[in-house]
């Protein structure tokens, strides 16, 4: 399971190094897209597999599905490691995500996030209570 919060910097090229357990479970080749709530989601080859088929089963009639394709599956980048587990995050990806050098990736169960440092550490204090979270437990 993709699990844990690491610390990271993209190079002066734009390549992440993933930590070793993260690409371990992620595999050899993986998909980069655009994510919600302002980051990027890295899915492992069978669960974009999953991902993107539910997607394309949507009505092609449907304006909002076609809008979901073009936002998942039109910015999805696939992705292999090089020998030293570096990854080219796209100047387009980086500018969507916002991000510039330091990145929190977030391991989600099935994909992986990865956030501006500055945009992630915004969102984890926008006062939202223990309560509230407790609350969002309850499904």
């Amino acid at each position: 399971m993709l699990q844990g919060e690491y610390q990271h910097t993209l190079d002066a090229k734009g390549r992440l190094i993933l930590p070793v357990k993260i690409r371990e479970e992620l595999g050899a080749t993986f998909f980069l897209t655009k994510g919600l709530d302002g980051c990027l989601d890295i899915y492992p080859m069978e669960e974009w597999i999953k991902f993107s088929e539910r997607i394309n089963s949507l009505r092609a009639s449907s304006k909002e599905a076609r809008r979901l394709k073009r936002y998942f599956i039109g910015s999805a980048v696939e992705c292999e490691p090089d020998k030293q587990g570096r990854f080219l995050i796209s100047p387009a990806l980086r500018e969507f995500a916002k991000i510039d050098k330091e990145v929190t990736v977030l391991g989600m169960g099935d994909h992986v996030e990865i956030w501006s440092k500055e945009v992630y550490y915004e969102y984890e204090n926008d006062d939202v209570s223990i309560e509230e979270i407790a609350e969002m437990l309850e499904f």
